[in-house]
């Protein structure tokens, strides 16, 4: 479907759950055997290869091993960050941020966290993240958390994202969708290959939807591995196993 136009189309994906298997601890995570190779066979033949991620950009660059990829963007915080040839564009840190963190670690204190004992703060920098991947019953802990961390939100003027066994605390107005439409209006590829496996993927799925209707041709691949999200299933084009189906996807593009 792309191969007459693959020198003028952007690949962009997530990383954790597309790239990188999901783990119990965020810091642990690295990417998928062979995915930085993939990914310089990729960026050789492509327009331009980015990864739009959470995370911060020098972090997934580290965990995933990425730094000699040629012309990669990695787009970090949804899009707040920059990375490329080695040089990382990043604005100041919210104060609202440092608001909220405080206000998560005093949430986690053992005192105030029976029902969702176990979970964690994951400090981003420009957002904060709190995980209940390692409580004794996951997504149970989640929804007893959940009024309290929407409070925290309502209060700081932040964006409350939920993903798998998470939210994320995170300044409003910045998500995968508008980057992706930052990028495009950049390079003006005429195809768009985008791969993602959770709910904040759904707004990059959104903008490859209205360039289809733009006439710019699009592909969505739909990373499944330990749990399923329907809305992105079933808007996707290609639903493959987890990261190593997807550099698997990445793999046939390339034939």
């Amino acid at each position: 479907m792309l191969a007459p136009v693959l020198s003028e189309t952007l690949v962009a994906l997530d990383f954790d759950g597309t790239l990188a298997p999901i783990v119990e601890r965020p810091e642990d995570a690295r990417a998928a055997p062979g995915a930085a190779d993939v990914l310089t066979a990729i960026s050789n033949r492509v327009a331009r290869t980015a990864i739009i991620t959470g995370r911060p950009a020098a972090e997934a660059v580290r965990l995933g091993g990425f730094s000699s990829v040629p012309g990669l963007i990695v787009c970090g915080h949804y899009g707040l960050e920059r990375w490329s040839s080695g040089e990382l564009e990043s604005p100041p840190h919210a104060a609202a941020v440092a608001e909220a963190r405080a206000r998560v670690e005093d949430l986690l204190r053992p005192e105030r966290a029976d029902r969702w004992s176990g979970a964690s703060i994951e400090d981003k920098g420009h957002s904060v993240a709190v995980h209940t991947r390692r409580a004794a019953d996951p997504p149970a802990a989640l929804v007893a958390i959940e009024p309290y961390v929407t409070e925290i939100a309502r209060e700081t003027g932040l964006e409350l994202t939920p993903g798998r066994l998470v939210f994320e605390l995170r300044p409003a107005g910045v998500d995968k969708g508008a980057t992706l439409r930052e990028l495009v209006t950049e390079m003006s590829p005429s195809a768009v290959v985008y791969a993602g496996d959770d709910i904040g993927d759904l707004p990059a799925v959104e903008a490859v939807s209205a360039l289809r209707r733009e006439g710019v041709t699009g592909m969505v691949i739909c990373s499944e591995a330990d749990a399923v999200v329907p809305e992105l299933r079933d808007r996707a084009d290609l639903v493959v196993r987890g990261p190593e189906g997807v550099l698997e996807a990445l793999r046939q593009l390339l034939l």
